[in-house]
């Protein structure tokens, strides 16, 4: 019963750095554009390709 002295407190800790984590991808921006997301991945862009041994 001892552990979770050290246990219960770390893991809120961890909680909260997740949290922060989250939230500072929120605020830079980087789930902004999903449809732009989605298009890029289907477009054909031929630097995109595969390198090939010719």
């Amino acid at each position: 019963m001892d552990i979770l002295i050290f246990l219960a407190p770390a893991s809120v800790f961890l909680a909260l750095i997740g949290l922060a984590a989250f939230r500072w991808t929120l605020r830079s921006g980087q789930y902004d554009d999903p449809i732009g997301d989605a298009e890029r991945i289907l477009a054909k862009d031929p630097k995109d390709a595969p390198l090939t041994d010719d």
